[in-house]
């Protein structure tokens, strides 16, 4: 049985919070905050003791907990998650039945009403991304859940809660069959090889699954792609597919040539026609210029915040001066322009690729822009969980 706790919203928080805001952050606390028990259950109450919301304290670094209801007599128990998980899933019969795709999201955090919890599908098998010590104190029923839906082949887990916040290293396996790995997915119709129980990541971008087959079916055909911070080479392969003339993929991490080239393999595609460049992405543009290379599409999806022994990047700073470094290798062709910092929305990735396209002397026209695709569900009540941002841009001069 879960402890119990009270915690005093300030009065300037109130009305956020019975408005629907999940995140429970603790500037938001007048009192109680102290008594943070991971897995506690946490009553929110204004300074007359009246009744708010009703979450749990899941230490992240976003909040210290989550509101799951504004119902006082609702109970956190099995049937509260049952019930979340069922609604989840049934809005995803589509995916279900779909033949060409069997990868996608079943449960995504806040936006299905249980922050700080993800359940991914990965052709049989169930993945779940536990974000705090908190939500993961609710383990048990979560499985009992999946258990009771059945008709899954294993389930392995990521747990996301260390001392900051990243993942712990450990055996992901839960229960059910052990998966036989490479895994071998399919997103609309292109293959993609994953590993459920190989660190923090499985090989493939799941959120991304629009952007690729865009790529792949409308802009891809008999062009030149340079696909930068290309981590397992997915959207070279979405490209390559679309009859792309060429495909070079840079990504600073050594292993991510091995895992391209595998990625190309499990397609059928010969991966010594495609260039795979293990290099620091700026590098790579200071080289391609020396080089005289030009190229018809340039992909930036750039981790929100990385450093080097060289340089550190931030998406929030420098994706301007990124974009301009894209525009020295870009005659007349488009730039794919994607983030999920969500700690800025798309009017602002607008304004970067203003300020880029200016800052090089270009100019640029709009073709299409994406947001998280709909197994990932969102919340209207807090827009960073609609964190996904993605320009399809076409160089006009």
């Amino acid at each position: 049985m879960a402890k119990v706790i009270t915690w005093q919203v300030k009065p300037n928080f109130v009305k956020q919070y019975q408005a629907g805001y999940p995140l429970i952050r603790r500037d938001t606390i007048a009192q109680g905050a102290d008594s943070a028990e991971e897995g506690s259950i946490v009553h929110l109450q204004d300074e007359q003791g009246s009744f708010i919301a009703k979450g749990y304290c899941g230490m992240q670094n976003k909040g210290i907990g989550w509101v799951l209801t504004n119902k006082e007599g609702e109970k956190i128990d099995f049937l509260f998650f049952k019930q979340k998980i069922l609604a989840a899933i049934n809005k995803r019969q589509g995916f279900y039945h779909d033949e060409n795709t069997d990868a996608f999201r079943i449960f995504n955090g806040e936006g299905d009403g249980i922050g700080g919890l993800q359940i991914d599908y990965y052709a049989g098998f169930y993945l779940i991304s536990w974000y705090s010590e908190g939500i993961f104190r609710f383990k048990d029923q979560v499985i009992r859940v999946l258990d009771e839906l059945g008709d899954y082949r294993g389930i392995y887990e990521k747990k996301r809660f260390d001392t900051k916040g990243s993942y712990i290293e450990d055996d992901d396996f839960v229960k059910g069959e052990r998966g036989e790995f490479p895994l071998l997915v399919m997103e609309n119709g292109i293959h993609y090889a994953v590993y459920l129980n190989d660190g923090a990541m499985t090989g493939i971008f799941l959120d991304q699954r629009e952007v690729r087959k865009a790529i792949r079916d409308k802009y891809a055909k008999g062009k030149h792609v340079l696909n930068t911070f290309s981590y397992t080479g997915a959207f070279s392969v979405a490209a390559a597919l679309g009859g792309a003339e060429k495909t070079t993929s840079v990504d600073l991490a050594k292993r991510s040539k091995n895992k391209t080239i595998e990625q190309f393999s499990v397609n059928g595609i010969d991966f010594e026609q495609q260039d795979i460049h293990v290099m620091d992405v700026f590098d790579y543009f200071k080289y391609a210029r020396r080089k005289g290379l030009s190229f018809d599409m340039v992909v930036l999806d750039p981790p929100s915040f990385a450093r080097s022994k060289k340089r550190t990047f931030s998406t929030a700073k420098d994706y301007p001066a990124l974009i301009e470094d894209a525009l020295s290798v870009t005659a007349n062709g488009m730039l794919v322009i994607s983030t999920n910092n969500a700690s800025f929305g798309m009017k602002k990735l607008k304004s970067f690729v203003d300020k880029g396209f200016r800052d090089a002397g270009a100019s640029f026209h709009i073709l299409e822009q994406f947001s998280l695709p709909p197994d990932f569900q969102t919340s209207k009540d807090y827009p960073p969980s609609n964190y996904l941002k993605v320009l399809v841009v076409k160089r006009t001069s």
